[in-house]
């Protein structure tokens, strides 16, 4: 006789989803992929060495991940580790564009016991 019960036969154990991981080349901090944004390198034929945003995380080409905040931005534009991720130079037009993306960005992401302290403080009414 075995040890399984009829009633566990048909289910499968829960099973804990990969979440792929990437670090930014500013902060070197590691976050789940979807928490960064990947600027590519393209390499179709065409578009050869032209640096684009990607949005999707999916396009094809070299790619490097930024976090979302603008302290990163700023700081691989500077330090040229943008350039060095993706093995190109970045022209002046490209540079402007990623400078007016990272406008729209938080400066700092709050970190996560900033949000529950700011959840805390929303649930009690304290403020």
């Amino acid at each position: 006789m075995s040890s399984w019960s009829s009633d566990s036969m048909g289910k499968q154990p829960q099973r804990r989803k990969h979440v792929p991981r990437r670090t930014c080349v500013a902060c070197r901090t590691v976050r789940p992929k979807r928490e960064l944004v990947r600027i590519v390198r393209l390499s179709s034929a065409g578009a050869e060495g032209t640096v684009v945003l990607d949005e999707t995380g999916k396009r094809s080409g070299r790619g490097a991940y930024l976090c979302r905040q603008r302290v990163c931005w700023e700081t691989a534009l500077a330090r040229r580790q943008l350039e060095r991720a993706l093995k190109v130079t970045l022209t002046a037009e490209t540079e402007a564009k990623l400078r007016e993306y990272a406008a729209g960005l938080p400066q700092v992401l709050a970190t996560k016991s900033e949000e529950s302290e700011e959840a805390g403080k929303g649930a009690s009414g304290n403020e």
